[in-house]
């Protein structure tokens, strides 16, 4: 039966064990490492989540 390391990586979901895949991802979203780590741990780990808490966290109200 296959574990966990032996599947390969799911390009639809964000990984934070690993520093590396962190900064890509960091840079997919052009925002910094901290930030991907607080929305993964707020939404899960679903790239598209990820992508949307990122992109109403940023937006500002109208005043």
């Amino acid at each position: 039966m296959p574990t966990q390391q032996d599947q390969p990586a799911r390009k639809d979901h964000i990984d934070t064990s690993h520093d590396y895949a962190v900064c890509a991802w960091a840079r997919h979203f052009n925002v910094s490492q901290q930030r991907v780590k607080e929305a993964v741990r707020a939404v899960g780990s679903e790239a598209e989540r990820v992508r949307e808490h990122l992109t109403r966290s940023t937006e500002r109200p109208s005043a």
